[in-house]
């Protein structure tokens, strides 16, 4: 498949955004319950803050989605067909989940007792929100790539890992008590997203096509052989279901993303953690930030390339 990038900012940023609730949230709840002393607990400025980074990064996300519509002025149209798809249920989703950060910071401002009852809700749309946005791919049977559980295992670990990152770098900044317990977190996540992310692509790589030259053309044949696509010019098929990159670009680009959405966060995450200046703890820990999210771009368009759409064996591969 192409990969749009419209899509790729999207499901990462609002990937990010929901792990970051979700890290918020879970501070507040250990907190209620006991589980973190009275002395971690971080000011309200940690929650309002970190709400508003959430709403920062899913309205980009939000925005991100508008470059991949013909039409934009008719976007509120994605939301007609929420009994059957599951892309319009994601559209309706992701405001829910915009609105309840929005509330759960403001909750903090005004110091409301029913902050912790509003970030609840906004987990439970994290949660629906992440799975309404993986089985828009998982539920493609016919790409057998995306057709599985790991497909919503991956979203989810990746986004709670991002997410758990930026919380990390906000405690560094604003609750150093709780910078060292993130960190163990967000490694953790981000060590399962790694887990689940390569056993996808050991999956991939043992995947047979279904379809066949003969199936495509209908030509039963045994030594069918296509030599031309027919086309003397570009034609839509081309354009948007062949990513053009040679497989020694997706395997550089691969690499690339295992190192940088997993391996090196995990390094500085750690050496952030355990530095004993603030100043270079924050540094190192926005680094971990930035070099893991560049990864995930990186990782969700290998997501999309690696796909193969039976039209191309009809078409053949792009030269």
């Amino acid at each position: 498949m192409k990969p749009a990038f419209s899509v790729v900012f999207l499901t990462t940023l609002s990937g990010a955004a929901q792990g970051l609730l979700i890290a918020l949230v879970g501070v507040e709840a250990a907190l209620r319950l006991g589980l973190l002393s009275a002395s971690a607990a971080p000011s309200q400025m940690f929650f309002i803050v970190g709400a508003a980074i959430a709403v920062v990064l899913g309205g980009l996300g939000l925005l991100a989605s508008f470059f991949h519509l013909g039409h934009p002025e008719r976007a509120w149209r994605a939301i007609a067909m929420w009994r059957t798809s599951w892309l319009s249920r994601e559209c309706l989703c992701l405001p829910a989940f915009l609105a309840c950060a929005a509330a759960y910071g403001v909750a903090h401002g005004f110091g409301s007792p029913w902050s912790l009852a509003i970030g609840v809700l906004g987990v439970i749309a994290c949660g629906a929100l992440f799975v309404c946005t993986a089985m828009i791919y998982a539920c493609l049977r016919f790409l057998q790539e995306w057709a599985t559980p790991l497909t919503m295992v991956n979203f989810v670990l990746l986004g709670c890992a991002s997410g758990f990152t930026l919380a990390t770098a906000c405690a560094a900044w604003l609750a150093p008590t709780l910078t060292a317990a993130l960190a163990a977190c967000a490694c953790t996540l981000t060590l399962a997203g790694c887990a689940s992310r390569v056993a996808s692509l050991r999956r991939n790589a043992r995947l047979r096509p279904k379809s066949t030259v003969q199936s495509a053309t209908g030509i039963k044949g045994p030594n069918v052989v296509q030599k031309s696509r027919g086309f003397t010019a570009g034609a839509f098929n081309l354009r948007e279901f062949f990513h053009g990159q040679t497989p020694g670009a997706l395997q550089r680009i691969k690499w690339t993303f295992l190192v940088g959405a997993f391996a090196l966060p995990i390094v500085l995450m750690v050496l952030g953690a355990g530095a004993s200046s603030v100043g270079v703890s924050i540094a190192l820990l926005c680094a971990a930030c930035v070099t893991q999210y560049s990864g995930l771009v990186a990782e969700r368009w290998f997501f999309f390339a690696e796909a193969r759409h039976p039209q191309n064996i009809y078409y053949a591969r792009a030269s």
